[in-house]
């Protein structure tokens, strides 16, 4: 468990109520750029909008919902006005009077570009840092997870958008392993019927920008590198719980119909008032007059609402034990003694999987050599001595079932993948103990201790 990944940056994001995309360290810049810096001006716990009055401005009021700030037609003239400018609350930094600049944030690392996954430097994608692991927060989960082989499965919890996120980032689903792909999506309808959250992939339903991918994430590391099934589950989804669907998750934010702010205020109103902000004159420091309101962005969209916050994310506790329960699982199914001679015994041992996944968890594992195969040794006294087989065993790994169709009748391959059987012939006085260990890093290990008779 990893209770926040980033302690800092979520520590300050809600303290000043601002968004922050991840670490509070400066970069790339060392100090903040002239122009707009993000502040909640008059200390109400809370960073909204400013509005104000503008005949070059782009936004107008709704015709019926006033309070409500729609895209201004492309032929409106002056006199169709008033019209409005609008931006995110905060202090203009070195104000010529005249021009607002937006720089991007001082805080300009993320630590979900920071991982080796296809990292790309800075000016390819913005936040990745100088190199990858740079970042403390994401150099230590990088060791602790390298150093537990046996981790099978990974969720990370973000907001928003009430989905759960698969790999790739950066790569269409046909580059996918055939069996892992139709693992990833077996698991992720599980995941929709427990949680009622879809699960997608990244690369074809949440792109930010349609011709962007992303590159060093934490879930396609995982995958791609370690060849373990690796989720990102983005909770809550405001535009859901008023009642709309069959809509793109990033697309909806670029390009939706006014209908649906007129369903989310409604929403608002019924069960958070405060979540949308009626317009309230402010005395800007550097602007004068404006008009501070709109949506409580970190309050009402990037956090679910404290209220809701249990009921939210409880289903979800039962996705991660179902994701935990489909471990492989090493068990010895049969461990037998046979008198061949006088002092002479054949020891057969039969080890299975009986977890759903394979040993390996994933066909990536096995391609990129992520994880050793499944090895078995022989303990034995001095006074016993092996006459037949190998005293430490490579068996590899070990079938599941998640490779299996629906049904019964079409081309199932019922072989046995799953078990492994051993035998050795071993010369001891009769009552000699030996000991037999079977460990694989991912499906456990298992030892026992057998007496020849």
């Amino acid at each position: 468990m990893i209770p926040r990944l980033n302690p800092d940056g979520a520590e300050r994001g809600l303290e000043e109520r601002r968004f922050i995309r991840s670490s509070v360290r400066p970069y790339p810049r060392e100090d903040s750029e002239d122009g707009l810096r993000v502040e909640d001006l008059d200390g109400d716990g809370r960073v909204l909008d400013m509005r104000i009055e503008d005949p070059n401005g782009a936004w107008r009021r709704h015709p019926d919902e006033q309070k409500l700030l729609v895209r201004r037609e492309p032929v409106d003239s002056p006199d169709d006005g008033p019209f409005y400018r609008l931006l995110t609350e905060g202090r203009i930094e070195n104000y010529d009077g005249v021009t607002i600049k937006i720089p991007p944030p001082l805080e300009g690392l993320d630590l979900n570009r920071n991982f080796p996954a296809e990292w790309v430097p800075e000016h390819e994608q913005r936040g990745a840092g100088p190199y990858p692991t740079s970042e403390p927060e994401v150099r230590a989960m990088v060791q602790a997870v390298t150093e537990r082989p046996n981790i099978t499965g990974h969720i990370a919890y973000h907001t928003f958008s009430g989905v759960h996120l698969r790999p790739y980032a950066g790569r269409p689903d046909d580059e996918f392993p055939t069996a892992d792909l139709r693992a990833y999506k077996l698991i992720g309808e599980r995941g929709t019927e427990l949680t009622g959250y879809p699960a997608v992939s990244v690369f074809h339903d949440f792109k930010y920008e349609p011709k962007q991918t992303i590159k060093g994430g934490a879930h396609d590391w995982l995958y791609d590198h370690l060849g373990v099934f690796s989720w990102t589950t983005e909770f809550w989804s405001p535009q859901r719980q008023a009642g709309l669907s069959d809509y793109h998750f990033t697309d909806w934010i670029r390009e939706h119909p006014v209908e649906d702010d007129l369903k989310l205020i409604e929403w608002a109103k019924k069960n958070y008032p405060d979540a949308y902000v009626d317009w309230y004159e402010f005395d800007h420091p550097e602007l004068g007059k404006v008009e501070l309101g709109g949506w409580d962005i970190i309050n009402y969209w990037f956090n679910v609402p404290f209220d809701r916050l249990e009921d939210e994310v409880t289903p979800h506790s039962d996705w991660a034990l179902f994701h935990l329960l489909i471990s492989p699982l090493l068990e010895v199914r049969s461990l037998d003694v046979e008198k061949l001679g006088e002092s002479s015994y054949l020891v057969r041992l039969v080890l299975q999987n009986s977890g759903w996944l394979p040993t390996s968890v994933t066909d990536r594992a096995v391609e990129r050599s992520a994880v050793r195969g499944l090895e078995v040794e022989l303990d034995l006294p001095d006074r016993a001595r092996l006459v037949g087989g190998e005293a430490k065993t490579d068996v590899g790994q070990l079938k599941g079932r998640a490779d299996k169709r629906s049904t019964t009748w079409w081309a199932n391959d019922e072989s046995t993948g799953d078990l492994a059987k051993l035998e050795w012939v071993v010369e001891a006085p009769a009552g000699t103990e030996i000991g037999l260990e079977a460990r694989h890093p991912r499906a456990g290990t298992v030892r026992r201790r057998v007496e020849l008779r």
